[in-house]
C-alpha cells in the first residue's frame, strides 16, 4: 500500500495567484491648430486671438501672426481633438462676430 503523507492533491488545498493588469491606456491622438492667412483681417486681431485664445505673450502672438503673413498658416497651439475643436470653433465664432475672415483649421499631428 502507499502512504498518503505526500499532502496529495486534495482539492481545495491548492493556491491562487490572483495578478492585476494594469490597463493599458493609449495616448490620445494630438492635433495642431492652425490660422491661415487672408487678405482682409488685420494682423492686430490675429495678434489678439493668439493671446485670447492661445495664451500667447505678445512677442509670441507676434511672431506667429508674422508666420502667417509670411507663409500663409501658423501653429497657435497642439491639443488633444477635444481641446483643439473647441479652440477652432472659438476663433471661428470670435473672427465671424468681428466680420473678419480669419479661417482657424486642426489637423492631426
Amino acid at each position: 500500500m502507499q502512504s498518503d503523507e505526500g499532502g496529495g492533491d486534495e482539492p481545495g488545498r491548492g493556491t491562487a495567484v490572483i495578478t492585476r493588469t494594469k490597463p493599458k491606456t493609449k495616448k490620445p491622438s494630438l492635433y495642431r491648430v492652425l490660422i491661415l492667412n487672408d487678405d482682409y483681417t488685420p494682423m492686430e486681431f490675429v495678434v489678439h486671438i493668439l493671446e485670447r485664445f492661445f495664451q500667447k505673450d505678445r512677442e509670441a502672438a507676434t511672431r506667429i501672426m508674422l508666420h502667417v503673413h509670411n507663409y500663409g498658416v501658423g501653429e497657435c497651439g497642439v491639443y488633444t481633438y477635444e481641446v483643439a475643436e473647441t479652440k477652432v470653433t472659438q476663433v471661428m465664432d470670435f473672427a465671424r462676430q468681428h466680420q473678419h475672415p480669419l479661417q482657424c483649421v486642426m489637423e492631426k499631428k
